[in-house]
């Protein structure tokens, strides 16, 4: 197993129910990959994902083991689940459905009863993406000739774009941009999203957001304990630097030490996942006869986001923010365009902004303030540098401390960015991507990487670059599709 993050460690899982010895390779001296921790001075941040969505699938997955996600973590509902700021207003947006309802009426007239109408179609559409469509491979289009499948496809708006569909629901922007802003992240503009991913909608308002007591990496904790009670051996500072060959078989995996860049070690084999990046492996680990995707491929690829990240810690509390907060102060199509459509550094960007210590008091030292900023932007930009970050930076704090009416900027402590550039250096992530490939229809389910290589017979991928695609729950998938289809032709 290549990579220690949320699909590998879930493969790996799996594959050691399955009675499989399984040795986890991890570049970092950690778990997370993505989901990483950075602790210093008595703060503690997530270093990727901070939103907790779609609970259920968590549970299913600890349930796969006999296992609670009570066994490993305790989780809080957020209420409200966050917050979002306007040109002129901010909209907290409850957890409880009948406040939502009053809200939205009291935004535009009817639009309770379209949140009604609305939310029934998105809930089949999870319900029958659950079941139905993230858990298959991708290997063949037999795989989607099921009865029940067949017929609710016209009810999957799969053909209708997200824009368009929640255009017959609702007029006024913010409920348009309310309702938009998940698929964002998803690797498309709404026109170009399918309304399909309507399913989002009804994870994030049906099923709640949520917070792990300790943030994510108490999840990415609770699976390395998991794992290693499966009996399967981490080898953390490792990084993987080629493979053995006997024909199209891999041998072995060829390590040598993150820290020291020697140490060379060779890891037997019968079969390798890679959660690390799938353009990675297959470019700069794969010999090119080997390699199942041209460069042609690969540069043709629509992309989810990038993003600049920051780790701000503060000498001081803050009287008026909550855990999440979202920024859409500026113009909302403007900036997607700008990671989409014509990708530029943007003028005006979104942004977003995690206080965690609000809701957990170990987070931060007595009296401090965690917070964790995201900028959205496209990937394969060129230029990133810490000149560049500063100025975002610095446009993005006045613009928090404007709409929260606290200055932050002399209270601040603590700060490192995350950029591009990192992600290519940290993750050898492809454009330095943060998310991966994009949700569009063309790039769905069978249209993907496939999970199992196409030229090298016991080499298998998993995580956001094939099935089922980006996002903590879809991760989780994606480790447990590959390791059935190990045991597919493995066993």
């Amino acid at each position: 197993m290549i990579g220690a993050g949320f699909s590998g460690m879930s493969a790996a899982c799996f594959m050691a129910r399955s009675g499989w010895e399984v040795e986890v390779l991890e570049k970092h001296d950690i778990p997370g990959g993505r989901a990483r921790q950075l602790k210093v001075n008595g703060f503690s941040f997530d270093m990727g994902p901070s939103w907790y969505w779609m609970p259920d699938v968590f549970e299913r997955f600890f349930k796969s083991f006999d296992k609670e996600v009570s066994d490993f973590y305790k989780l809080k509902r957020l209420d409200p689940s966050y917050r979002i700021y306007w040109n002129e207003s901010k909209t907290d947006v409850p957890a409880n459905y009948e406040e939502l309802r009053s809200l939205f009426e009291s935004i535009e007239a009817g639009a309770a009863l379209n949140l009604d109408k609305f939310l029934e179609e998105a809930k089949f559409k999870y319900d029958t993406g659950i079941k139905k469509l993230v858990f298959k491979p991708g290997e063949s289009l037999s795989e989607f000739l099921d009865l029940d499948l067949m017929k609710g496809m016209l009810r999957l708006d799969v053909f209708t774009s997200m824009k368009k569909h929640v255009g017959k629901f609702f007029k006024n922007y913010k409920l348009k941009q309310l309702i938009e802003f998940p698929v964002l992240f998803l690797g498309a503009l709404p026109e170009n999203t399918p309304a399909l991913y309507s399913l989002m909608n009804y994870a994030d308002i049906k099923l709640g957001t949520w917070y792990p007591e300790g943030g994510m990496y108490s999840i990415i904790k609770g699976m390395q304990k998991l794992a290693e009670g499966l009996g399967v051996k981490f080898s953390f500072g490792r990084n993987v630097t080629g493979f053995n060959f006997t024909d199209k078989v891999i041998t072995a995996v060829e390590t040598v030490s993150k820290n020291t860049g020697d140490e060379e070690e060779q890891h037997l084999c019968d079969v390798v996942i890679a959660s690390a990046d799938y353009h990675y492996i297959e470019n700069a680990l794969l010999p090119k006869d080997l390699q199942s995707y041209s460069d042609k491929y690969w540069e043709t690829r629509s992309m989810a986001p990038s993003c600049i990240l920051y780790y701000v810690g503060l000498n001081k509390k803050l009287k008026s923010v909550i855990h999440h907060s979202l920024f859409f102060d500026v113009n909302f199509d403007r900036h997607a365009k700008d990671i989409y459509t014509s990708p530029s550094w943007p003028e005006a960007p979104l942004f977003y902004v995690c206080t965690s210590s609000v809701s957990d008091i170990d987070v931060a030292p007595a009296g401090c303030e965690n917070l964790f900023f995201l900028i959205p932007i496209a990937a394969g930009l060129q230029g990133d540098n810490e000149n560049l970050r500063d100025n975002y930076f610095s446009m993005i704090v006045k613009r928090f401390e404007k709409y929260i009416g606290e200055e932050i900027t002399s209270s601040i402590i603590f700060k490192q960015s995350f950029g591009p550039e990192n992600f290519i250096n940290d993750y050898n992530a492809f454009k330095g991507n943060a998310y991966g490939l994009a949700n569009t229809l063309m790039q769905t389910a069978n249209l993907k990487p496939s999970c199992r290589s196409k030229k090298v017979n016991n080499l298998f991928y998993t995580g956001q670059l094939t099935v089922p695609g980006p996002g903590v729950p879809p991760a989780l998938i994606s480790g447990e599709v590959v390791a059935n289809q190990v045991g597919k032709y493995f066993n």
